[in-house]
């Protein structure tokens, strides 16, 4: 992620602040050419959600005799998919822990 699409997190954050301290925010439009941050974290998502799909077929696909997949490619997807999902989690609690310490903040 680009700085551009830290500062427009953090400037909604801010806002966010401002507003449940029951102060008037000027609504701040998305820079040309910034990334949406609420598209890419559902973008990551949906990738990860995929990957796991993927690992649980070709699991399904190799326990039924099914399909050209051996074993090695099998615990590979699955162990990508878990990987994957443990990354999400962490990105999750950096997340809900930065959204914590901005509520924090003394006004």
């Amino acid at each position: 992620m680009d700085s551009k699409g830290i500062e427009q997190v953090l400037s909604v954050l801010r806002a966010t602040s401002t507003a449940a301290a029951g102060r008037v925010v000027e609504a701040q439009s998305q820079p040309p050419g910034g990334t949406d941050f609420a598209q890419v974290l559902q973008n990551s998502i949906a990738q990860v959600s995929q990957t796991q799909q993927q690992a649980e077929v070709m699991a399904a696909n190799f326990a039924a005799g099914k399909g050209t997949e051996n074993l090695h490619e099998v615990m590979i997807a699955l162990q990508t998919a878990n990987l994957s999902f443990q990354e999400m989690i962490q990105v999750r609690n950096k997340l809900v822990s930065a959204y914590q310490d901005v509520m924090n903040m003394q006004v």
